[in-house]
């Protein structure tokens, strides 16, 4: 009995202190808010809550010290919308959030690591999760909206938000993008991970086509546009109401409310959600087979479908989850300095996208082999015996995928270690310092023992003991030999 009382009292006040935070957070903030990480709190520090309490601009603690600004979904504590902030700011006083007509988040000796850059009266989160700085106009009842967060999506589009060909998603990881093409949008994987506004998308892997169905893309009428709708379809529509495509979620028919969304995973998969009041269910995704990613087994990995990973090379085993060094991830190419590389070769693997890309029409393997051997932007090349497509990949290796069609070859490039050569001297040089530390020390102790044993011999025959205790020998016995060690120690 006593035991569920305590129980109860502890739900108590899990409730207690859970309403008293949400109540105190703030539900619009004006000119003069301030805001600063607390550094008792772990992960998420609210600072702006809608009206319904779903969504909340948060301080999100990442990797232990450094800070991002988020907007996260307040029940699964999922981010929906992370500020691009030119580089991460410290969990850690002076890192301040505030509000002076444009929402700035800067510390005092950094500066500024994102901004609105507006002149606006308040900022505002609709229950549908966007942020808003707002003006109040004289005479005007509803409020002009200077800047809001569903123009600048991060990884993920909620209900209702208007995704256009000014936009991109992008993945937490940086590496995988979603845009627009005229009459299609597809997902782009970068070589290099990085954000920002100057965020260029790389080689497409995946791409969804208008299918035009109800409506056809017609040129010089507008972009296409992409929207999710609260009924459970993903459609893609050209000025007007009718869609010229549409993607329908696992459950658009289901009559029930829930809150949807759609993110491009770390993986590069496009998912949709469905927030059945207690969990995210997965409800879409864009690629049904994992071989189809455009990177499952990492670097020089070779995906087989219905098995595990494995590597290009036989002779590397993909029990670290890895087939290759860091030094194989260099995005540079093998141009100049960078040119040292060692062939290796493979049948019965293919490229996950090739319909996506361009190709030449060969007569051999060996005739494409020696394109990319001669071509120092080249990292390797697949080719079909059947068809004679010779695929040439301007990219790092990332992962193929393992067929049983043994005419479907392979030639990658695996770059040498780089600086081997610089290894192999510094390897050189650190053994002989350790060989002539070894002898110097060797010299040391012999010469130490050396005069132990002769001030033994010389205090036994004509030593004396002063007031200290301390044995002495005479002065004559200081001859040329002492004061030859003596020298010899000095030099």
């Amino acid at each position: 009995m006593e035991l569920i009382k305590l129980t109860q009292f502890i739900i108590f006040l899990s409730i207690f202190f859970q309403i008293k935070v949400e109540s105190e957070t703030p539900k619009q903030l004006f000119k003069g808010f301030k805001a600063s990480p607390d550094p008792q709190i772990s992960k998420i520090q609210l600072l702006l809550s809608d009206y319904s309490g779903n969504y909340s601009l948060s301080f999100l603690r990442v990797e232990e010290d450094k800070l991002s600004l988020a907007i996260i979904h307040v029940q699964s504590s999922e981010s929906i919308w992370v500020a691009n902030l030119t580089r991460f700011a410290k969990w850690a006083d002076p890192v301040e959030l505030y509000f002076n007509g444009s929402l700035v988040l800067s510390d005092s000796s950094s500066g500024v690591f994102w901004s609105t850059h507006t002149d606006g009266d308040r900022v505002w989160l609709s229950n549908t999760s966007n942020l808003q700085v707002q003006k109040f106009d004289n005479g005007v009842t509803s409020p002009t909206v200077l800047w809001q967060s569903f123009d600048f999506p991060s990884d993920t589009l909620v209900e209702n938000q208007n995704f256009t060909s000014a936009m991109t998603l992008v993945s937490s990881n940086g590496l995988y993008s979603m845009r627009l093409g005229f009459d299609f949008f597809g997902l782009y994987f970068k070589d290099e991970p990085g954000l920002g506004s100057d965020w260029q998308p790389g080689r497409i892997y995946w791409r969804h086509k208008a299918l035009e169905a109800k409506a056809d893309v017609i040129e010089g009428q507008g972009h296409i546009y992409v929207v999710l709708k609260s009924n459970g379809f993903f459609g893609m529509y050209q000025n007007e109401s009718v869609p010229v495509d549409i993607e329908s979620f696992n459950s658009f028919q289901q009559s029930a409310s829930g809150v949807r969304r759609i993110r491009i995973e770390p993986d590069g998969n496009l998912k949709g959600y469905f927030w059945d009041g207690s969990s995210w269910l997965l409800d879409y995704q864009a690629i049904k087979e994992t071989c189809e990613l455009p990177s499952p087994c990492g670097a020089y990995g070779l995906c087989r479908p219905g098995k595990s990973c494995s590597c290009l090379d036989n002779n590397t085993d993909y029990g670290f989850g890895r087939c290759a060094l860091p030094n194989n991830q260099d995005s540079r190419n093998f141009c100049g300095v960078h040119n040292k590389y060692k062939g290796l070769l493979r049948n019965g693997v293919e490229l996950p996208n090739k319909e996506l890309m361009d190709y030449q029409k060969m007569d051999s393997f060996q005739e494409c082999q020696s394109a990319c051997e001669g071509n120092c932007t080249c990292w390797g090349v697949v080719y079909t015996n059947t068809s004679g497509f010779c695929y040439i990949l301007d990219y790092p290796i990332q992962s193929l995928v393992g067929v049983g069609d043994e005419s479907k070859m392979g030639f990658f490039k695996v770059r040498e270690g780089v600086g081997k050569d610089k290894m192999d001297v510094g390897l050189g040089v650190g053994v002989g310092l350790l060989c002539g530390a070894i002898l110097v020390l060797g010299g040391v102790i012999g010469l130490g023992y050396y005069r132990y044993q002769k001030r033994k011999k010389e205090r036994g025959v004509s030593g004396y003991v002063d007031e200290d205790g301390v044995v002495v020998g005479p002065y004559k016995d200081l001859g040329s030999a002492s004061f030859r060690s003596i020298e010899l120690i000095e030099r």
